[in-house]
């Protein structure tokens, strides 16, 4: 899934829905259709039980927040969760246009439930790094695994690797910073060469909460070929996520200028240079600037360039023919020839 990325100058790109569908399968379903037109590789939900995940105070916690749904945390994720007899809707949705399902379990039934409904690769939250014994499980599913590191220490990052590797045939580690939004000048985009030396192994990627786009570019600079980036269909909808996710015009050029940047970086064929129309119509031949007596040798003062209708000498060539020999008198303004000089 990842391992030929780099041969074919490609990257993996994943439109992170979370929960911006507001708990409305209709909208979810409009999240596929919309982002994988806007060449998302996979669409990513998020999947939780939450009866199992939170504690009992967890869940009846009171939840005041601007963005809440209801009065206690727990049945303000319930009315965010996708109902489990939607994911294969989704599922098949992903299938019918050509982009992996993908989704994020934050607890064992949620990883049963994901799996058995044939999801493509799973999702590993910065919340679950160095959660060894649920990752254990998570690996046992034979399944690709994308990790990532927010607020992740290093030996924190292989200790969770070593165990996704003993089942997960392919493993991408995210450079991840776990502040929402997370501000430029915080990205730390440096610790994707980091990433890269500790796990050669690895494809390498990015998940960021940057609200702008020029991370995923610098990004693959780096060699992150793996992208998460959350999206949404509104950055105005009520929830703590839209205001920093991509509306659909900036996932579409994120998407874009990371897959223009590789072929941004080989130069142009050697024999092609100075061949430019530009050059054919405005290009400057070497004239001589002052009369140049037959045996003169030709220098920099006595040259110059003019444009002519039909090319000559090209003044980038003038190394060429400087120290050279007049084998005849040149006028000034005349087009200097190889045919005219000597060595």
């Amino acid at each position: 899934m990842f391992e030929n990325l780099e041969e074919k100058r490609q990257s993996y790109v994943i439109a992170e829905v979370g929960n911006n569908h507001q708990g409305d399968l209709d909208i979810a379903r409009k999240y596929i259709e919309k982002f994988a037109a806007l060449g998302a590789s996979a669409i990513k939900f998020q999947t939780r039980n939450n009866r199992y995940l939170f504690s009992e105070s967890g869940y009846s916690a009171p939840y005041n927040s601007e963005h809440s749904f209801a009065k206690t945390y727990g049945e303000h994720r319930e009315l965010l969760e996708l109902k489990p007899e939607w994911l294969p809707i989704l599922k098949e949705d992903c299938d019918r246009v050509g982009v992996d399902f993908m989704s994020t379990p934050f607890d064992e039934p949620s990883l049963d439930l994901l799996c058995s409904i044939g999801v493509s690769l799973l999702k590993v939250a910065s919340f679950d790094l160095g959660n060894l014994p649920f990752l254990s499980r998570i690996a046992s599913k034979g399944l690709p695994v994308v990790l990532s590191c927010g607020g992740g220490q290093l030996e924190q990052i292989r200790a969770s690797y070593e165990v996704l590797r003993r089942g997960a045939p392919e493993v991408a580690i995210l450079h991840c910073v776990s502040e929402y939004p997370c501000e430029y000048n915080i990205l730390g985009l440096n610790n994707i060469d980091v990433l890269a030396k500790e796990f050669p192994d690895c494809t390498i990627g990015l998940s960021d909460h940057f609200t702008g786009i020029l991370s995923g570019p610098v990004a693959y600079m780096k060699g992150a070929r793996v992208f998460e980036k959350h999206v949404t269909l509104n950055r105005a909808w009520k929830g703590t996520d839209h205001g920093f996710a991509l509306e659909p015009e900036g996932f579409r050029k994120f998407v874009r200028d990371i897959s223009r940047v590789p072929h941004m970086l080989n130069p142009k064929p050697a024999d092609e240079l100075g061949t430019e129309m530009v050059f054919k119509k405005l290009g400057k031949s070497i004239v001589a600037y002052k009369d140049i007596p037959a045996g003169e040798k030709l220098t920099l003062d006595n040259l110059t360039g003019k444009i002519f209708d039909n090319q000559g000498i090209p003044v980038r060539q003038s190394v060429e023919v400087i120290g050279k020999s007049a084998v005849q008198d040149i006028a000034a303004g005349q087009l200097i020839q190889f045919s005219l000089l000597s060595d």
